[in-house]
């Protein structure tokens, strides 16, 4: 059994973390990710042509809020201490364009929480991230749906 500022996490006997601190800050990436998102989707769901694409960014975003909340626990329980919330990403203006960026982000993300999984120092988190990264593919989908409107 080791811990991280005095709060047990269980040793499966299979992984250790190589960098706990490593970890804790990327914990800290992804939750500056997911709020900076959450704002984007507002934005995006404002310009959004039709009710369609409005009620399915608002879902995307439910989605963004359910991971910070969840990626903050997990900060709170390995640390002892609230994250930070800051705006790493600025939303582009453009519709078109914000929608493109939320794709790539979305895409990115999808390989960034994979790994966080893979590090992950308690099966629990790994199940957390792997939940996210799979929300995150989806989410891809519907954005790369909005760029190829039906002609």
């Amino acid at each position: 059994m080791y811990s991280y500022n005095n709060h047990p996490i269980p040793y499966n006997g299979y992984y250790r973390p190589s960098n706990p601190s490593s970890f804790i800050s990327d914990i800290q990436q992804a939750i500056n990710a997911e709020y900076s998102a959450i704002s984007c989707y507002d934005h995006l769901a404002k310009m959004a042509p039709n009710s369609k694409q409005i009620t399915k960014i608002l879902e995307i975003q439910n989605d963004e809020k359910r991971h910070l909340k969840d990626f903050t626990t997990i900060y709170v329980n390995l640390t002892g201490q609230k994250p930070t919330y800051t705006i790493t990403e600025t939303c582009p203006k453009n519709y078109r364009d914000g929608i493109d960026f939320a794709f790539n982000d979305e895409q990115e993300s999808v390989d960034f929480y994979l790994d966080m999984a893979d590090r992950a120092p308690a099966a629990n988190i790994q199940a957390t991230f792997k939940r996210a990264a799979a929300d995150e593919q989806n989410h891809a989908v519907w954005f790369l749906y909005f760029m190829y409107p039906k002609t």
